[in-house]
């Protein structure tokens, strides 16, 4: 019944720990631990804080080691990522002031510099007590943040200890949207986003579906999926105002689609522009095989005030995918295992490039998610794979961050006439 709303997993979303609602409660703290990110540059800082908050740690922000020095004299963290700039003098000042405060977290050097600068801060780190951690150089990958946090369990303990009823999440206003970008592979673009349901707990922090989905009453998943399409509308009408027209993406279970007033909520609710890139709802390939001829009336009456449905899990159900042909889906997304190693497992990269052919034979478009891996894209785009999403290409994010990168994204245009690519590329894919 919940499935179309928590269903996401490591792959695609920040949680590695806490959407399997398998692992028992365990012992941790009342709040979530804290990471300070010190970083001159923000894309950096934002990366950063978006993974560790998908691993269950807040973060503060801060551009430059002064500015974390005169914050830890109110509030001590229990890890702190710090990059050494070209004046390494900032980073060894820090080190030393989390010294003389008998710091007991842990410390993360980061930076593109040589390997004896990263040593000489590291050590000076040392010699003060603290727990320096192998230094990382730049540019990192997401997993190798995420390992970080596993290996200190900082996180995890507190994400897994996470479990709370719907209906509380719903009663006291905790659910928001985090938004996935996903990427033209061809054009290497930003196409559009995928809306992820979140709670923002006042003692937990921000869990994943994982928390709170398990368990769900019918009534509590039909209000869920209200909010997640009147969120993903007026978030529509917010980046239209930007001057972004994307078309975003919500995961509805069919169960609780039949119930809503889809067509009044889109009237109310959409960008009241011309040409509205409209709204796409991803439901799974297992419901739809259920009732074929529910799918067909959805589709057609949906069509009518530009909403799309999109399969979900496209490919796992092989030997019943003919009955789909007929069915007019804006979207066929891939089924998550034909895309992990598609660029090198040799058993595994056919069956993605025959998924692919057969979305397009259908008249749909392809959409691969859950891409961590350079090769994978790479593979991806030589199937032709129209569209992705993943780790690699951008995580999700708060409703005001993905904003933030619109608007640069937008400012960056306006600065060049005739941009290329990469200066409409989503700020993060450098990062990710």
């Amino acid at each position: 019944m919940t499935e179309g709303l928590d269903r996401t997993t490591a792959a695609d979303d920040e949680a590695p720990a806490d959407a399997t609602g398998a692992a028992a409660p365990q012992d941790g703290p009342a709040h979530a631990p804290l990471c300070f990110v010190v970083d001159e540059e923000s894309s950096i800082r934002h990366f950063l804080s978006l993974v560790l908050h998908g691993s269950g740690v807040d973060t503060e922000e801060f551009p430059d080691g002064a500015a974390l020095r005169k914050a830890v004299e109110k509030r001590v963290p229990d890890l702190v990522f710090h990059n050494i700039s070209l004046e390494s003098s900032d980073a060894i000042e820090s080190v030393v002031t989390l010294g003389k405060h008998g710091f007991k977290g842990a410390v993360q050097l980061m930076s593109n510099r040589g390997a004896a600068v990263l040593d000489h801060v590291k050590n000076i780190g040392l010699q003060h007590k603290l727990t320096m951690l192998p230094a990382l150089k730049k540019p990192f990958e997401t997993d190798a943040i995420v390992k970080i946090i596993r290996e200190l369990k900082l996180g995890t303990p507190a994400a897994m200890a996470a479990r709370i009823g719907l209906d509380e999440a719903l009663e006291n206003n905790w659910i928001e949207f985090w938004y996935q970008p996903k990427i033209d592979l061809r054009k290497k673009q930003l196409a559009g986003a995928e809306a992820f349901a979140r709670a923002r707990h006042p003692q937990h922090g921000i869990l994943s579906p994982g928390a709170f989905m398990p368990g769900a009453s019918e009534a509590s998943v039909v209000k869920l999926s209200e909010q997640a399409i009147v969120s993903a509308l007026k978030a529509s009408a917010q980046f239209a105002k930007i001057g972004v027209n994307l078309r975003l993406a919500v995961n509805i279970p069919v169960e609780a689609l039949v119930k809503l007033p889809v067509e009044e909520l889109v009237r109310a609710h959409r960008p009241q522009i011309d040409k509205w890139a409209g709204l796409i709802i991803d439901v799974t390939e297992e419901q739809i095989l259920k009732d074929l001829a529910l799918a067909h009336d959805l589709t057609k009456k949906f069509g009518r005030f530009n909403v799309k449905l999109a399969i979900d899990d496209f490919g796992r159900g092989f030997s019943s995918l003919a009955k789909l042909k007929e069915l007019p889906f804006g979207e066929l997304k891939l089924d998550r295992a034909f895309v992990t190693d598609c660029g090198t497992d040799k058993v595994n990269a056919p069956l993605c490039k025959t998924v692919i052919d057969l979305a397009h034979q259908f008249g749909s478009v392809a959409v691969a998610i859950g891409i961590e891996k350079a090769a994978d894209a790479v593979a991806l785009v030589s199937m032709g794979c129209d569209f992705g999403q993943g780790f690699l290409l951008g995580q999700p994010m708060p409703e005001e961050r993905f904003s933030s990168l619109l608007r640069q994204r937008a400012a960056t245009q306006t600065r060049k006439p005739a941009p290329a690519a990469p200066a409409q590329r989503m700020p993060e894919k450098r990062l990710a």
